[in-house]
């Protein structure tokens, strides 16, 4: 009896340090306290052009509550995990499909597990990205979260708007430009939706996954699972709903 528990035991080391393992081969990641990793740096794609693979989302298909937003290989679509669930869309044919399976590469990817979410009310007085994002620095400070180490958040609610897109890069196209990623695929307003929208906030990963001008990189879905896509600016509506990630260290 003491033989098969010792082995049982001994199995669940080998597979916990395995798992370990597989993260810390795949290279190019950040981690902290809050376990936020990344593939791949908007910098390389926009200046010099690299849209390779950096990151198998089947490698990530087994971690629970596990949250992230990217671009697919090739910026051929974006991706959106929540709570485990993949809600990737793409662009066939002028119209917008969603991709519910881990069966995809990325050329960026960020991404980190959060059991526990704490609910903060967001003041009808925040209305703007920069409201926002001064909001999320804010509150995460409150919380004992240190912002120059990334760390994801959502919002829900029912924004006044928010402008979304999904990228579909034409292939052997090496100029890069936001406006470009923007207009090269599907992009539109959401009026007055209900939404779940997932961020990342780093002062200190500029040109990494958040652009130059932010400290936010933040996808949208709608709770009717119609539209998901990148957050490239917003309105926020009355009672919206902003939740951090609840460790140890946060009250």
């Amino acid at each position: 009896m003491n033989i098969f528990k010792n082995t049982v035991i001994l199995l669940s080391v080998i597979s916990s340090v395995s798992c370990v393992s597989r993260i810390k081969e795949k290279g190019n990641l950040d981690t902290n306290e809050l376990n936020v990793r990344y593939d791949g740096a908007l910098k390389n794609i926009m200046h010099k052009g690299d849209l390779t693979a950096k990151a198998n989302l089947k490698d990530l298909e087994d971690f629970e509550h596990l949250y992230a937003l990217g671009a697919l290989e090739n910026l051929k679509g974006e991706i959106q995990i929540f709570d485990s669930e993949p809600y990737n869309t793409i662009v066939v044919d002028s119209s917008l499909y969603f991709d519910n399976s881990y069966n995809k590469k990325a050329t960026l990817l960020v991404y980190a597990t959060v059991s526990k979410w704490q609910s903060i009310n967001i003041p009808d007085s925040v209305l703007n990205y920069k409201q926002l994002e001064h909001f999320v620095a804010q509150s995460a400070r409150a919380k004992q979260i240190k912002i120059d180490q990334p760390f994801p958040f959502l919002i829900e609610g029912k924004p006044t708007s928010v402008d979304w897109h999904v990228i579909n890069w034409k292939a052997g196209d090496t100029v890069h430009s936001h406006d470009k990623h923007i207009s090269s695929g599907l992009n539109g307003i959401l009026k007055n939706k209900e939404v779940e929208m997932l961020g990342f906030y780093s002062n200190a990963h500029h040109a990494i996954f958040t652009h130059h001008t932010t400290n936010m990189h933040i996808h949208v879905k709608t709770v009717d699972i119609t539209i998901a896509g990148h957050v490239d600016g917003l309105t926020l509506g009355q009672g919206m709903i902003l939740k951090l990630p609840k460790t140890s260290a946060t009250r």
